[in-house]
């Protein structure tokens, strides 16, 4: 009996290793075979950075060597090797062979472990006009209380480049290693390029180009040039992290108040839910944005994002008031399921105190993120908004928080009370000073080492 137990298990182990190496045998003809492929079809070098987007489009484990770093794929997607769907049926842009030993390391470390190689949250802004301050102080706020890297993408009209780079080149050599950035031309489509410039406020239609223009970077966070940051920005970049395998975008209700709510009540054009949303805070999957193929109301067929953005000006130019972001409330209207809406408190406006406090999360968590719309950072139609912006502008790098920071602001806050955004203040700096805490704690700590 004891034979015949010694002779079953050697013939299982046999099997094992034939099994194995025939798996490894397989992986190596493909390998091959597409090594011929990229010799025959001239494809370049997958060790070369700019050979990625030609890589991936063909077949088998081809493009899937290429890039590295920030261009690295998700090998198996969503798909893994199984009867139902063996190794020759899936797409070209999965691996085969490689899903049957990824899928379950895939599934446990996912994009946290790629993204651990790089932690920098990408963050793109678009000025024109007289905006230079008020864009410098956004980014001011970004890296006050960010604890990890950004990367800032500047479009701004040509004569405010040289502005943008003496300013962030004058910052303290301690704070500039917290960030890097580049400026970027204003770039639109060329034969209607001054249509696109001209719609809604100088430039702002160009966020819709940041897909087209940043083709190598698969995400960013947009925002306007008022907002101001209370919060980390890495904390708004983890909602991506939150996303489903539909949502391309993110972003925050125009109202949280039916009654008050403007595109229920006004919009002439087709809106996202049940007030519209408001794209000046806007996450965006990028790789996602390129690859999709919208549904629309201008052709039964769907359009990618390079193709719909002109045809769908051209049809609804005469019934939108807000530009750019009508466009995409008409996009999302009819792609409600690739939007992922956060809270009004990553997006706070006016329009959530000026009647009375309206946004409850902020109401409990307070607010993360400001956004001064309408040029109430330098009017006197709210000064509570104003106060902080002020508060952030004058607040030295390298300053003492508890003592530069909060305690002007909140002396500024008591005489703003006379109005509703006043009275809900408190809700401003709650958040900021959980923040600033957290980064005297970081200076303590390094100290302290």
């Amino acid at each position: 009996m004891r034979c015949y137990l010694h002779a079953f298990l050697l013939c299982t182990v046999l099997t094992l290793f034939s099994l194995l190496y025939v798996v490894s045998q397989l992986a190596s003809s493909l390998e091959d075979g597409d090594e011929r492929v990229v010799r025959e079809r001239g494809l370049p070098d997958s060790s070369r950075h700019d050979a990625g987007s030609l890589l991936r489009k063909s077949p088998g484990l081809v493009g899937l060597r290429g890039g590295g770093g920030d261009q690295e794929l998700d090998r198996c997607k969503s798909l893994s090797v199984s009867y139902w769907s063996p190794y020759w049926r899936l797409p070209a842009d999965v691996c085969g062979v490689n899903c049957l030993l990824e899928t379950s390391l895939r599934e446990r470390s996912g994009p946290a472990a790629r993204g651990h190689a790089d932690e920098r949250s990408h963050l793109a802004v678009v000025a024109c006009g007289p905006r230079l301050e008020e864009t410098l102080t956004m980014l001011k706020s970004a890296v006050l209380f960010s604890k990890k890297p950004l990367h800032f993408y500047i479009f701004a009209e040509d004569v405010l480049h040289d502005g943008f780079r003496n300013a962030l080149e004058s910052w303290p050599r301690t704070v500039r290693t917290r960030f890097n950035f580049t400026v970027h031309p204003i770039t639109f489509p060329k034969e209607n390029a001054k249509e696109w410039k001209k719609l809604f406020k100088p430039c702002a239609s160009q966020r819709l180009f940041l897909p087209l223009i940043l083709k190598e970077l698969d995400s960013l966070i947009y925002v306007d040039t008022d907002i101001l940051f209370l919060r980390p920005v890495e904390d708004i970049w983890a909602l991506l992290s939150q996303f489903n395998s539909s949502h391309l975008a993110a972003m925050a209700p125009e109202h949280e108040e039916p009654r008050i709510g403007w595109y229920n009540r006004f919009a002439r054009h087709p809106y996202y839910g049940k007030t519209g949303v408001n794209s000046g805070v806007m996450l965006m999957n990028m790789t996602r944005l390129r690859e999709k193929f919208f549904k629309n109301d201008m052709t039964p067929v769907t359009l990618q994002w390079e193709e719909i953005l002109m045809p769908l000006l051209q049809k609804y130019k005469l019934n939108i008031t807000w530009g750019d972001q009508d466009l995409l409330n008409i996009i999302f209207h009819h792609n409600p399921e690739s939007l992922f809406v956060f809270p009004c408190q990553w997006n706070y406006r006016p329009d959530h105190c000026i009647y009375g406090s309206n946004c409850q999360p902020a109401e409990q968590q307070g607010v993360f993120i400001l956004h001064g719309n309408r040029g109430v950072y330098h009017d006197d139609k709210q000064p509570a908004f104003r106060a902080v912006y002020e508060a952030i502008q004058k607040f030295p790098f390298g300053g003492d928080m508890e003592a530069s920071l909060l305690r002007p602001l909140e002396a500024s806050l008591q005489s703003t009370t006379h109005t509703y955004c006043g009275r809900a203040s408190h809700l401003f700096t709650k958040r900021l000073k959980e923040s600033a805490a957290s980064v005297r704690q970081d200076a303590a700590t390094v100290q302290g080492g």
